[in-house]
This record gives structure tokens, sequence and C-alpha cells, in this order.
């Protein structure tokens, strides 16, 4: 495309965004283009060819011609679409070669990126780069092509304020070395205190050396050159945290980033195809159904999984189960029990993937056994679901912290490598039918109406937003 098109008509603002190629992150940084453009910004997106043919594949239609932004530029939305390789073939098994892939994005995609950079920004003055937190090169790509980078950090500011913080960690005995301190931690701003336990899986790990350590490491150090940052947070959840990071970087909580209405998205984020569950949801009692669902990112074991299912089974409860092909492995597509199926006939139905927002907002969904992945935790307050804690990896972790601990609107359900029947089943049997899950249910009810409140016109999120686009607007017009 020419270069005037990319960047919009003169003088507009023109943000580039760039998407991290994980299902996770893919929904908020696209629906923040969107916002973007919904302010009149010019916006370009940089996808991976890999998330592109995946995302057209799920929709059963060609790569080559689908046009994800279409709907968007039907709106009048000034939106771009780029295509760029992350380093590996599109085919490439990312799931089964996770580190190969890490270390492509750790080595290989910011040169692709660069290139389309160059041919897309026209006035570096009215132009800002947007990217995931996540990336090891956008404060050394935007100096060097003189534009403002916003940082987007999809997780709550707790954990960025963590990873912030490292170097207090590793200083006070708590990560990096071969015996980690087992003590409280109260020595990070704005965090009172918090358990080893409770830090990111990456955290608690005394290798140090693997390919993600060394993203994490790296991206950390280029956010501290972020001119601004935006988090997928709501204040009156965080506020002690955010005060301390806004007294280092301009940061600003503006979430929850969902997709309008909170529906199914006019722009496809799903990198999989969606099973329909309306029909199956719709002949269920009102709140019967645990909806479980451990993300797009992930493993289980063999062994994790077949104990939850064994607890699922014993609880007797109406389930729609999630199961990703590659949960396990993508060498083991059908990992649950022999007899699963057969034994929960006529309670549960079992899909590849589907429309979260869609199930979470049915009124049969009554809990949510989850990984606890940031999108799920904040989808699920939205939708009122109390939920089941069995954290897996990265931020889950300390997410459910939030959840169980601080919140109080979902309980913990086992531990990786200690999850076991009989809890699995207690704890459902407490979530769905007991006081438990009543006393859930109401604390959800009032942490949902703090992101509501924060989410209309007028609220925290909503004036941080203003201020951010204020913000940026006049330096992208030079005042």
């Amino acid at each position: 495309m020419a270069q005037e098109e990319a960047c919009g008509k003169k003088g507009k603002p023109h943000a580039v965004v760039v998407v991290y190629p994980l299902q996770g992150h893919v929904i908020p940084v696209t629906h923040l283009a969107l916002r973007l453009a919904a302010r009149g910004f010019a916006v370009t997106v940089i996808n991976t060819e890999a998330v592109h043919h995946h995302t057209a594949r799920a929709l059963g239609v060609d790569p080559a011609g689908y046009d994800v932004f279409a709907d968007a530029r039907a709106e009048t939305m000034d939106v771009r679409y780029e295509l760029v390789s992350d380093g590996l073939p599109v085919g490439f098994d990312r799931s089964l070669h996770h580190d190969e892939f890490m270390g492509a994005l750790l080595h290989r995609f910011s040169g692709h990126v660069e290139e389309v950079l160059h041919r897309v920004v026209v006035d570096p003055a009215a132009t800002c780069l947007v990217t995931d937190t996540f990336f090891v090169w956008p404060a050394t790509l935007a100096r060097k092509l003189g534009i403002a980078y916003v940082s987007l950090w999809t997780e709550p500011a707790l954990i960025f304020n963590l990873y912030y913080h490292l170097h207090l960690l590793t200083e006070n005995g708590h990560f990096g070395c071969n015996e980690p301190r087992k003590d409280t931690i109260t020595y990070i701003p704005g965090v009172p205190a918090i358990e080893p336990h409770e830090l990111m899986s990456y955290l608690q790990e005394t290798d140090t050396t693997s390919v993600v350590h060394r993203i994490i490491f790296k991206a950390f150090e280029e956010a501290r050159g972020a001119d601004y940052i935006l988090c997928n947070t709501v204040e009156e959840l965080e506020p002690s945290t955010i005060a301390a990071l806004r007294a280092e970087k301009p940061f600003y909580a503006v979430g929850p980033i969902f997709p309008a209405g909170f529906a199914r998205s006019t722009v496809a984020t799903s990198m999989w195809a969606e099973s329909d569950c309306s029909s199956w949801l719709d002949a269920q009692p009102a709140g019967s159904v645990l909806y479980i669902s451990f993300g797009s990112y992930a493993h289980v074991t063999k062994q994790e999984l077949h104990e939850i299912a064994a607890g699922v089974l014993a609880s007797g409860a109406r389930f729609l189960w999630v199961m990703r092909p590659d949960i396990v492995s993508s060498e083991d597509p059908d990992p649950l029990p022999e007899g699963f199926a057969a034994a929960s006939a006529g309670l549960g139905l079992v899909v590849p993937w589907c429309c979260q927002v869609e199930v979470l907002s049915h009124a049969a969904v009554g809990g949510f056994l989850t990984h606890c992945g940031w999108n799920s935790v904040l989808e699920s307050v939205w939708a009122g679901v109390p939920m089941l804690c069995f954290p897996l990896l990265t931020d889950q972790f300390t997410n459910r912290r939030l959840v169980a601990r601080e919140w109080r609107v979902g309980v913990p359900i086992g531990d990786r490598g200690a999850v076991f029947t009989d809890e699995v089943r207690a704890r459902i049997e407490g979530v769905m039918h007991g006081k438990e899950g009543e006393e859930l249910r109401q604390a959800v009810k009032k942490v949902r109406a703090t992101l509501e409140a924060a989410s209309a016109p007028g609220g925290s999120s909503q004036r941080s937003f203003d201020e951010f686009i204020d913000e940026l607007t006049r330096r992208c017009a030079g005042i």
C-alpha cells in the first residue's frame, strides 16, 4: 500500500499497533486498535502471517483474500492492515515447539517489523508505536524512528509492578538464586505484602536462563523506555499498585478492554474455530452449568486432566468443557480418560473451542473452572460468574491471588502436580450448590459493579483513556 494511504491524512495522528502473536494478547490489542480508530487516529495494525492464517482458517475463509478489518472500515474507521513473518513458517507447530517459537520472537521478529515501520511511518512526529510490553525491541525501534512508544500491558498492574521491580526481588534474595527466600515480600512499592508462591511462575523458578526469562528481562528494560503505559485493569481494583507505578511512568489504567457490548467481536480475534454452544446451554437450568476452560496457551499433564475429569464426574454438575486439541500436547489430541464420554452423557458437552464471552454471559452458567488467565478473569467478573482457580503458568498464580484472596470472587482448586479428585469434587459442589457459592456470587456482583462504573462515561478508566488520548494527540500535533 502507498505510504500516504498507510498514514491517513496529513496531520492526523497515526498509531502503528503491533500484535503479540499469542491468543490472549491478540484480543485486547485488537480492541485497543479499534478504540484508537474510533477516537480519530489513523491506525496501522501489524499482525503475523501465522496468526492471520489461523484466524482466517477458524472462519473457514482463504487467508490470502481475508481482510480482518473490512467491517471496521465500513464503519468509517481508518484502519490499515499489514502482515509480517514471525521468523518461522506459517505451518510450524508453535505449541509443540514453544521454545523455538519464543526464540524467533526474541531474535528474528523485530527485523520484519522494522521493515514495515520504515514503509508506513511517513510523519514521525505524528506517529506512535503501540505494542505489547512483552516485545523485546519497541523502545529501541521507536527511538530509531523518532516516534513515541506506547506500551500495552495486558495483565494486572500488580504483575507489571513485580516485573518492573525485579531488581528488588533479586537484591533481597527472593529471585535469581539457588535457594530463594520463602518469607513474605514486603518491599515492592505499592504492594504491602505478597507471598513467594503468589509470584508469577517464572519468578518462582531457580533456572533463569530460559528463553522466556531472557524475553522478560529484555522486555522490561525496554518498558523503562516507554513514553506511556496502558494497562488492562481498573484503578479501583489496584489503587496502591497503580499509584506507585504512576510515580515512575505515565501509567494509564484503561480496562477492561472488551469487544463492544461484551459480545462476539465484529473483528475476528479467535485463532480456533468456535463451536456454537447456545442450543445446548438454552436447554440447561439457570446457573446449573460449570464452564471449564484452561485458556489458549498453557498445557496440563494427563494426570492433572484425569484428576479434574474424575472430580467433575463425581460432583454430578452439568458442564461445558473447552478441550483445546493441544491442551496436553499436539501429539495427544484425545486426552480425556477412557469412558469419560459415556459416563458424562446427558450431563456435559465437550468442545474444542468456543466464544467465551457468549458462554459466560449465558444464564445457564453458574461457575467457571479456569486457569486464571487475565482475559478470563475480567470476562468472568463482568458476566457475574464465580471462579474455581487452577493456575498453570506465568501470571495465572498472581491472578489467583487477586481473585481468591483480595476480591474473594473465586476459590483455589489444587496446584500444579497436586490437584486431586476429592478436592475438585468438593470445590465444585461448594461453588455450584453451597453457601460458599452464594457468597462468591454476591462478591462478584460488587466487583462487576466496579468494572462497570470504571468503563462508564466519567468512570476512572474512561477518564484515564481520555487523558491518554489528549496527551498523545497533543504530542502528535507538536503542541
